[in-house]
């Protein structure tokens, strides 16, 4: 009795481990599917499952080990059977681990794609924008040098307009001058007419009186020839 119940202790452990590491290996397995990337994370996950596979396969040796020392054939037979199906509960965990892995890969490969185009449409974001910039410089600098050339015309159009100013004020001032030579010219011929006009005043009645002198001295004459006695 002592003896069966010493060996139901490691015969109890090697059942709660293995129960264990099945259940971890599920978690791991789950935990592999749910894996976004990188690769080194996915290898550091395979090594732990690895690792948990490597202890559950020691156990699952040891409970068939167990089984092939039992003294009862029943007890023998049922702990094999157990044996088998953890066994089967191994394989299927692996193969589960396998598709994990694969839809990992799956998954990591077409993020990296993604990211990939993303990268390509960041590029060639930044090359149209580069570009844009570029075209909007260029645009700049045509505007600028168009507002140049508008100034500098405009500069000279000034220039011209000044010119045309000063040569307008000097003749102006020309003008003005010869106004003013010509209005002394005008107050001299003034002057001079009404010189003449008096002169000829003077000379109307000097006639004037010549001709009277001479009328008076013709009568006299006539009177004196032809009224002697009178």
């Amino acid at each position: 009795m002592a003896a069966a119940a010493a060996a139901a202790v490691p015969l109890r452990v090697c059942h709660q481990e293995i129960v264990k590491f099945d259940l971890e290996i599920k978690a791991a397995v789950q935990d592999i599917r749910d894996c976004l990337g990188p690769l080194s994370a996915l290898t550091e996950l395979n090594a732990a499952v690895k690792e948990k596979f490597r202890h559950l396969r020691g156990r699952i040796q040891e409970l068939e080990q167990m089984a092939k020392e039992q003294d009862k054939e029943s007890e023998k037979q049922a702990l094999l059977r157990e044996v088998e199906n953890h066994k089967k509960q191994m394989l299927s965990n692996q193969a589960a681990w396998r598709k994990a892995n694969l839809a990992c890969k799956i998954a990591i490969d077409n993020s990296e794609k993604d990211q990939l185009l993303q990268g390509r449409d960041i590029l060639r974001q930044r090359k149209t924008t580069k570009e844009s910039l570029a075209e909007s410089a260029s645009n700049i600098t045509e505007s600028l040098m168009g507002i140049s050339r508008m100034m500098s015309q405009q500069v000279q159009q000034s220039e011209e307009t000044v010119q045309t100013l000063a040569n307008s004020s000097r003749t102006i001032l020309e003008a003005n001058e010869e106004f003013k030579s010509m209005s002394g010219t005008i107050q001299l011929g003034r002057k001079l007419i009404t010189k003449y006009n008096r002169r000829e005043l003077t000379d109307k009645l000097l006639i004037f009186l010549a001709l009277a002198l001479f009328l008076a001295t013709v009568l006299y004459i006539l009177k004196k020839r032809l009224f002697p006695f009178l």
